[in-house]
């Protein structure tokens, strides 16, 4: 007899009373017993197996709210059903459904499952199966056919599998990410306090050149030389990232640090609550070689219209919403000159519909793609910007 038929056929005749439970097994009446730890038929819509001491569980509480079932359930160190499983799963142990596509139906044989019991020792056959009272064990001739590990197997009760291991209910690493961020917020502004003047990128203007790369602002790679600008105000001279000031794109002043220097993308909306509402100014970032090791520096401003003159000079990169009127009051003719001087970038999400980025395709921008859920894929996307960046910095300065 299969266990999720049987347990529903109790259920539908309202004889859940008469399942008991008796060391590690259910006992239906006097006709059938099972191991507590059995998997039935019933699928997971995360994959795995329910038991049937989950859904004996599951069935005989069935109107606990979902919260207070979860505690219980693990206060008993049964594993649960999930919130999305259980108006299926009660559907169909109730009758209102006769079927559903999370059932697998297990033939169930001696060498992974026991048979059905003998009740107070008297011996039974199920589908041709025996069972025994008490810990149950294949029949003796079935294990001289099995290999070492099938009778291993066979006498094994496993008491958690690798996906309920992996389940981690009422866990927010959200606050993990956060709190790593904010750590690394306070070391950076630490190093800030003890770096001088002449480790941050300073004027190339002042110097009579064009922009580069990293070769000649902060440390260079190979010559490992620094570059002292006396006189020179800060921030004078470095090269200017503009970001749009409205929320409805993905890249803002808020959230542009922790995207280029960690590449960690961090919503706008949680920045902000982070900040306390507090919008800065400008902010700036810094292409990172290694953890300690800056290779150059760059101003991110959300306000071209307080932009002099000669601070359009500095800028090097516009990250773009997408919409003409982003450009409006810019020196300069249209948007195929803005991006023949300056480089552009479209942040989208990956699977964000073709249209969304329709208008940008005509552009000569960069579109880089993230991902609403994956954030370890945030590192490539920020590291294709700097490289794309860079690419763009070295045409500049020959």
């Amino acid at each position: 007899m299969d266990p999720l038929m049987l347990l529903r056929e109790y259920t539908i005749r309202n004889e859940l009373d008469r399942i008991s439970r008796v060391g590690e097994e259910y006992r239906f009446g006097n006709d059938y017993s099972f191991p507590g730890t059995i998997e039935t038929g019933y699928r997971s819509k995360q994959g795995n197996r329910y038991t049937l001491e989950t859904l004996v569980h599951f069935i005989t509480n069935p109107n606990l709210k979902h919260t207070d079932y979860i505690q219980q359930a693990r206060s008993n160190r049964i594993h649960p059903v999930t919130l999305p499983d259980r108006k299926p799963l009660l559907d169909y142990l109730t009758g209102k459904i006769s079927s559903s596509d999370s059932i697998e139906f297990i033939k169930y044989d001696a060498a992974s499952v026991p048979a059905a019991p003998a009740i107070a020792g008297a011996a039974t056959e199920s589908n041709g199966n025996a069972y025994v009272e008490g810990n149950v064990m294949p029949d003796a001739g079935v294990l001289e056919n099995q290999s070492p590990i099938e009778m291993i197997r066979a006498m094994e009760k496993p008491l958690r599998d690798r996906e309920s291991i992996l389940l981690c209910r009422n866990r927010d690493f959200y606050t993990v990410l956060t709190a790593a961020v904010r750590r690394d917020e306070e070391r950076q502004r630490a190093e800030a306090l003890q770096r001088k003047d002449g480790l941050v990128a300073k004027s190339r203007l002042e110097r009579g050149i064009g922009y580069g790369g990293g070769e000649d602002m902060g440390y260079d790679g190979a010559t490992k030389t620094k570059m002292h600008l006396k006189g020179s105000k800060i921030g004078e001279g470095v090269p200017i990232i503009l970001v749009p000031s409205a929320f409805s794109t993905l890249i803002t002043i808020y959230n542009v640090k922790e995207f280029l220097e960690d590449g960690v993308y961090i919503p706008t909306d949680v920045k902000l609550k982070q900040m306390n509402g507090q919008k800065p100014e400008c902010v700036t970032v810094q292409k990172k070689f290694s953890r300690d090791r800056v290779v150059t520096a760059y101003e991110v401003r959300d306000k071209p219209s307080a932009l002099k003159t000669e601070d359009w000079d500095r800028v090097v990169a516009v990250f773009v919403l997408g919409k003409e009127w982003q450009f409006k009051d810019w020196p300069f003719k249209d948007h195929v000159e803005i991006f023949n001087k300056i480089i552009g970038f479209y942040l989208r999400f990956e699977d964000d519909s073709v249209e969304s980025a329709k208008t940008v395709k005509q552009w000569n921008v960069k579109i880089i793609s993230v991902s609403k859920n994956k954030r370890h894929q945030d590192r490539a996307a920020a590291l294709e910007v700097w490289d794309k960046l860079e690419e763009f910095m070295r045409s500049r300065s020959r």
